[in-house]
């Protein structure tokens, strides 16, 4: 076979990083070479995000620009905003193949039977997929840290959210398939994994018989060889004493909890149907930090939901306060076609919304440096990722950035070496070799 060129794109999510690499890992066994997004290649890969507006805009920028890279290029297009809108993307111009969120293991045969020129798709009803689509992901381009896609879907139908209509019911991997990618990533040299999901907490609760996140958790950590396991986001109700347990006695295990607040508003929170108050999130924290010393808590934030009154907005920033965040993503809400918020009456003026935006990425800078700076003087363990002539970077257990001299000719990428940290700023830490 000539020498093939595959480029891709991904907006959004974890989950979408994991589903894009299982494609290329499909390429990449065919022979096919992967190269840069910004080159001609011979098929370009767009990755779709739906979660927002501006992740819909950027959806339909990416695919104008690879037609225009190259007008003859094969355009598939996957991921949320093609299962939503697949009439809407099958009309846009050189889109040759539209897949979705499910069919992702025929893409390679699919666009190789097509002649230049046929378009098709395959998007399915979302509803009716029952069965997590097993597909690995051995992809990882010299990373250090892989990502474990073990979820898919979404029960909850958050009045603001679109994923459950993109991604369907909940549907977890079976144990043997996990356990049996994890082993082939610590074999493959990975120091760290990373669990993902749309709804990690709700991992197999569809199994026969059913498993928990935390013992599933548990028989990963146990992996001979893994040195670092990272769970990714767990809502504030799914925290359960068997997972905080994992997390406090479990060497492996990472001390970074990403739990999504949204709001601080108990009103907020009620109207977006979250399954959790204030002080449920309250609770949780206070029981973290008792257990887990120099845990980091990330946390999304929603602001502008139809209705939000500065007092609800006050609430959230001083619960924002109160948690002390390492990390806080903040989002403008934005209306989503076909879900129950869209129809609320009180939406919120532009203006407002990013004024309230500005505020709270202030506060979460502010609690950002505090965070970092509390290290200044300690010694950390530092999974290193990358590493140049003078300087190698990396991240902790609990998820701090840290940069650090090194020697020229020296090469730590993958090892865990020990930092004294001497300065803190906005982004991690600064440290030097022990």
């Amino acid at each position: 076979m000539p020498d093939k060129k595959l480029a891709t794109v991904t907006l959004g999510c974890k989950v979408n990083q994991y589903d894009t690499d299982s494609v290329i890992t499909q390429f990449l066994e065919a022979g096919y070479k992967v190269v840069d997004f910004h080159e001609v290649a011979d098929i370009y890969l767009i990755n779709t995000c739906t979660v927002t507006n501006l992740g819909d805009r950027k959806s339909r920028q990416m695919i104008r620009r690879a037609t225009k890279r190259n007008p003859q290029a094969k355009i598939v297009v996957m991921g949320c905003l093609a299962q939503t809108t697949p009439e809407e993307i099958t009309a846009l111009e050189g889109v040759t193949l539209v897949v979705g969120t499910q069919g992702r293991g025929r893409i390679l045969e699919e666009i190789e039977a097509l002649e230049r020129g046929d378009q098709t798709s395959l998007v399915e009803d979302i509803f009716q997929i029952t069965e997590f689509e097993d597909l690995p992901a051995l992809d990882f381009s010299g990373r250090t840290r892989a990502t474990l896609k073990i979820q898919d879907g979404c029960n909850q139908f958050c009045t603001y959210c679109r994923v459950p209509f993109a991604r369907g019911r909940s549907r977890s991997r079976e144990r043997h398939s996990v356990l049996a990618q994890v082993k082939q990533l610590v074999e493959e040299g990975f120091a760290e994994i990373v669990l993902t999901g749309i709804h990690l907490g709700l991992y197999g609760q569809d199994l026969e018989p059913s498993i928990s996140l935390a013992q599933i958790s548990k028989e990963i950590a146990d992996t001979a060889g893994l040195q670092r396991l990272r769970i990714s986001s767990v809502d504030p109700h799914e925290i359960t004493d068997e997972l905080l347990d994992l997390v406090v006695n479990h060497p492996v295990l990472c001390r970074h909890l990403h739990i999504p607040l949204q709001s601080g508003s108990n009103q907020v929170l009620q109207r977006m149907k979250r399954n959790y108050s204030r002080e449920d999130f309250q609770e949780i924290v206070r029981k973290i930090r008792r257990q887990i010393p120099d845990v980091a808590i990330t946390t999304d934030i929603m602001v502008g939901f139809p209705g939000e009154t500065e007092e609800d907005f006050s609430q959230t920033m001083e619960l924002a306060k109160e948690v002390a965040f390492s990390k806080i993503h903040v989002f403008q809400y934005s209306p989503r076609e076909g879900t129950v918020a869209a129809k609320f009456s009180h939406q919120i003026e532009a203006r407002i919304k990013e004024d309230r935006s500005k505020r709270l990425i202030e506060l979460g800078n502010t609690l950002a440096y505090n965070f970092h700076s509390s290290f200044i003087g300690r010694e950390v363990e530092v999974l290193v990722e990358q590493q140049g002539k003078t300087e190698g970077i990396g991240h902790t257990d609990n998820y701090l950035r840290v940069s650090f001299p090194v020697e020229q000719g020296t090469n730590l990428v993958g090892q865990i070496v020990p930092v004294r940290v001497v300065s803190g700023d906005l982004e991690g830490v600064q440290g030097a070799l022990i």
